[in-house]
């Protein structure tokens, strides 16, 4: 049956697409992939017979031209995008359409580039004392941002955040958060997540500006800040002895 499988690629390492994504993009007749994200090795699975082309050179029309014909054709269409489709993803605008069209499609979830730079940095972003709360965002560029959401509105919260598509900006990104976290705030940023070439800076953000411009990291990178960066903490509830719940009632020490 011809539908369209909007799926979440995950971060750039073939392996961390899902084994659902993998196998639809192995047996599609037609792949679009965001060609300037997402990692070519992931599709190389694919059937030799499947179309293939790459949305990054295709307007909205175009893209959507495509998969309506695959659809009335009765085939199966593999949309391909980086990270998790979700997430700064523009899928909305094309599931609108197909739903006008009475089209079927169906999202495939992926790992966001936040949680594998987190792993890259081998941190947990929601630690006990020190945020239970992550934010994602970016900065405003060609995209605007709503006033309320501006950076500095959500650094007063002081939470862990994920701030996506803003590294060209950094020296912006940092004046905006030092008008609610201390200079000495640990900040990490990390290029390319999990692929080969995997970039990894790590700083405060009275010097990350400059770290991240003698690395040359303009682009593709994932800016991480907050506490959660660092070494203090409180100990989980969840595995402490002392700790009961309905899976482990009266624990005492022995």
């Amino acid at each position: 049956m011809s539908k369209v499988y909007f799926i979440g690629a995950g971060p750039g390492d073939p392996d961390l697409i899902t084994v659902k994504g993998r196998k639809i993009v192995e047996s599609a007749d037609v792949i679009i992939y965001a060609g300037s994200l997402v990692n070519k090795e992931i599709i190389d699975c694919r059937k030799e017979t499947s179309d293939l082309y790459n949305s990054a050179t295709m307007s909205l029309e175009e893209v959507m031209e495509v998969t309506i014909n695959a659809l009335k054709l009765g085939k199966t269409v593999a949309r391909v995008h980086t990270g998790d489709p979700s997430i700064f993803g523009a899928i909305r605008e094309q599931m609108d359409i197909l739903d006008r069209e009475n089209l079927e499609y169906e999202v495939i979830p992926g790992v966001s580039s936040f949680v594998a730079a987190a792993a890259s940095l081998k941190k947990e972003l929601t630690l006990p004392d020190v945020s239970q709360t992550i934010i994602c965002t970016r900065i405003e560029g060609r995209t605007p941002v709503p006033k309320e959401e501006s950076l500095a509105s959500l650094a007063s919260h002081k939470a862990t955040m994920a701030i996506f598509l803003s590294v060209h900006k950094i020296g912006e990104v940092v004046e905006e958060l030092l008008k609610h976290y201390e200079k000495e705030t640990p900040i990490a940023v990390v290029q390319k997540a999990t692929w080969k070439d995997e970039k990894i800076v790590m700083g405060t953000l009275d010097n990350i500006e400059k770290l991240v411009k003698e690395n040359n990291i303009t682009k593709t990178a994932q800016i991480l800040v907050g506490n959660f960066l660092g070494d203090k903490y409180s100990l989980s509830k969840l595995y402490d002895k002392e700790f009961t719940h309905e899976y482990r009632i009266g624990i005492k020490d022995e």
